[in-house]
């Protein structure tokens, strides 16, 4: 179906779309030409009408475009979805091999060309979350193209489950929604991720379910563990966990050889979820969680002469938008500080943050200040983003969230 409306640029805007990215934002347009419906298909063009290429519109939203194809001429059907599924599952194949192909992101939004989507694949269940009006019209015939194309690699989808349920939506006009698309499931489905089993809740837990990006900085942790395990140990090995959610880090510590494992998080959900998840690896006499606010809980420690071989800080965004960074540096510089505290001199740190508004410069600065003001000094392990099946994609800066460090804390002598 050929679109209804061309979207005309003002002079001298488009600098994202031009970069490569995928957006373009109210105040970058000059004039809508047409008849068109929010969520309609339109053809994007440069202020002296050179053709930009096509994508959704939804003028209730800050992000009125989201382009779909560089090519004015590509028709919006279903050899073209095909094509983008096809390439997103390729993707996959080629950068998750083996059983890490069976717990992955399989479609992420605009680093696939699909903006506004997100699937998961956990093991033989799919969760979809559809963040962007346009995008929302297409979902269920997306679903169907990969699951056809994943049953052509002998993988048997028995459910689909949407978690569209974020706020955000409520900027595209949309209500939250969450629920089965097609036939009624079980939503609680076993993975093993690294070797550590786990039980996802996707209907119930945060986002999809399950955080997936951090699949192989959880590896690199499990790694420096084995490492700091091997041989006699003549006191146990202590690690703490901050925000645990499902008790990811703190298991694979545990089953790398940790002796001593507390996890924190302030869900009462999650903190369930890790303890069930720690009986379902036998490890629930080593790993242990505490239902806590870590900002509280951590000077508790530090008050009560506690310090530990590893502290691992994950905390959630502390900011979602560029306006809000100011106080989300303040916030990640205390909870640093706090956290390096508990350091033993010699042993481990681990801290990252999600929010791609705390650039990686931004993220290492905060980080130094913090170790200043506690007097420690760091030697950097090594410097980690998401996993590779969330790409990152050029001058969709919104792509690169994740910055993961590991540090030795040396003692200052």
């Amino acid at each position: 179906m050929e679109p209804k409306a061309v979207v005309n640029l003002r002079k001298g805007e488009g600098r994202t779309i031009k970069a490569g990215g995928l957006w373009i934002f109210d105040n970058e347009i000059e004039s809508v030409m047409g008849s068109v419906e929010d969520g309609d298909i339109v053809i994007v063009r440069d202020f002296d009408g050179y053709p930009m290429g096509r994508g959704f519109i939804n003028r209730k939203s800050k992000i009125t475009v989201r382009m779909l194809t560089r090519d004015a001429e590509q028709d919006i059907n279903e050899a073209f979805l095909r094509m983008r599924v096809k390439n997103a599952w390729e993707y996959r194949k080629a950068v998750m091999q083996g059983d890490d192909l069976t717990c992955c992101r399989v479609i992420f939004g605009e680093a696939d060309f699909l903006p506004g989507l997100v699937v998961d694949r956990f093991s033989d269940v799919l969760v979809v979350e559809s963040l962007a009006l346009g995008i929302d019209l297409y979902k269920e015939q997306i679903v169907d193209l990969l699951k056809e194309i994943m049953a052509q690699d002998g993988v048997k989808i028995r459910g689909v489950y949407e978690r569209s349920d974020a706020k955000v939506r409520k900027k595209e006009g949309l209500a939250p929604y969450k629920g089965c698309i097609g036939a009624e499931f079980d939503p609680v489905v076993e993975i093993v991720e690294n070797g550590v089993h786990y039980k996802v809740d996707v209907a119930n837990g945060q986002k999809t379910g399950f955080f997936l990006d951090q699949k192989y900085n959880r590896l690199a942790m499990q790694r420096l563990i084995k490492g700091l395990t091997r041989g006699e140990q003549e006191t146990p090995l202590r690690v703490l966990d901050c925000f645990t959610h499902m008790g990811t880090f703190a298991l694979n510590c545990g089953y790398a050889g940790a002796s001593d494992v507390l996890g924190l998080d302030i869900s009462e959900f999650a903190v369930e979820q890790a303890r069930e998840n720690a009986k379902l690896n036998h490890l629930e006499k080593t790993v242990h969680f505490k239902e806590a606010n870590v900002l509280d809980e951590l000077p508790k420690l530090a008050e009560a002469g506690e310090q530990f071989d590893v502290v691992i800080l994950d905390p959630p965004a502390f900011t979602k938008s560029r306006e809000a960074t100011k106080n989300a540096i303040k916030g990640y510089r205390e909870i640093n500080r706090k956290g390096l505290q508990l350091v033993k001199n010699g042993g481990y740190f681990a801290t990252c943050s999600c929010s791609h508004f705390m650039t990686q410069e931004l993220f290492t600065k905060v980080i130094g200040q913090a170790a200043n003001s506690v007097h420690k000094r760091l030697r950097q392990v090594e410097f980690r983003q998401q996993a590779p099946d969330h790409p990152i994609l050029w001058a969709a800066d919104e792509s690169y969230y994740l910055k993961f460090y590991i540090f030795q804390v040396v003692a200052e002598r």
